[in-house]
């Protein structure tokens, strides 16, 4: 297990996983007792801004919980007719967190647009210190979700949702702080456009990869020539072909294999072996199939 870490997609273990959720429910009542705070200030000031980012931290609280799902479908036992449980789905969720990532964006973007044409007048003082609190929660969340993103793409999901947030709120802070002493009121679109465009280029990895996924393209981190290379490396192994491997989940990955044998090994010797080598390399779920050096393959292409 111990090269594990080395990959962005690697058998996460159980004791990661409850770490995980227990995360994600912080998060959750962290960010929606900031939500409440934040539309009860925001009524109370008469502020659309603070409204419209209440809303939009919602949002959060709602990709959150959908982490949250998705981390329980990964860990759904398998049933007649889906012999993998729903753990495919956490990888549809990821899809769709980025989607609400891009959507969060639009609306960034044409909301600075209209400001442009139509400076709000806004009270630096109240945004200010609600940008503040919101810099504080959700940096905390942020910084949580941090050393989880590596290992799953909804935990990066979640994070970047988070980070974008933090942004926001900092954004929100600086144009406050602008207003407060100088009354510039345009600070506010163009400090929004550039946030945009940094949360655009975070959530790029996460929709590509997602995509990637949802076609069963081999996970980020795995090299197929170099997992067929530790293949060969195991003793009596002389050729390995038929190579197949796809995510089962976020955190998840399988492989089929065809391996050519010496005459006198021993095929459940060396089936261990290869399992072994692969779960050191990220790949939990492996079916190997194994025919002897010189009987040629039970279909007739060996090439791939």
């Amino acid at each position: 297990m111990a090269h594990e870490h080395h990959h962005h997609h690697h058998s996460v273990s159980s004791e990661e996983l409850a770490g995980l959720k227990k995360v994600y429910i912080a998060a959750v009542v962290l960010n929606l007792a900031f939500v409440l705070v934040e539309a009860g200030v925001g009524i109370w000031g008469k502020s659309l801004g603070l409204l419209s980012d209440a809303g939009h931290n919602l949002s959060d609280v709602f990709s959150i919980v959908l982490a949250l799902v998705a981390l329980r479908l990964a860990s759904t036992k398998r049933t007649k007719n889906l012999t993998y449980g729903y753990k495919k789905g956490s990888v549809l969720i990821s899809l769709l967190n980025a989607i609400i990532l891009l959507v969060a964006v639009g609306a960034i973007i044409v909301e600075s647009i209209h400001k442009f044409s139509e400076p709000a007048e806004v009270n630096g003082g109240a945004v200010a210190w609600t940008a503040g609190i919101g810099i504080l929660i959700n940096g905390a969340t942020t910084v949580l979700l941090m050393r989880h993103r590596k290992n799953d793409l909804n935990a990066q999901g979640a994070f970047l949702h988070m980070a974008a947030d933090t942004l926001v709120s900092v954004g929100v802070l600086i144009s406050g702080v602008v207003i407060s002493f100088t009354g510039w009121n345009v600070i506010d679109p163009i400090i929004g456009l550039v946030v945009a465009a940094v949360i655009l280029v975070g959530t790029w990895d996460l929709l590509s990869e997602s995509l990637r996924l949802s076609m069963d393209a081999v996970p980020k981190g795995i090299d197929v020539d170099e997992i067929k290379e530790h293949i060969k490396e195991v003793p009596g192994v002389k050729e390995i072909h038929h190579v197949h491997i796809w995510p089962v989940s976020t955190t998840e990955t399988a492989l089929t294999a065809h391996a050519v044998i010496g005459e006198d090994s021993e095929p459940e010797e060396i089936v261990i072996g290869i399992k072994r080598e692969l779960r050191e390399h990220g790949i939990s779920h492996a079916t190997i199939e194994t025919e002897r050096e010189g009987h040629g393959c039970a279909d007739r292409d060996c090439s791939q």
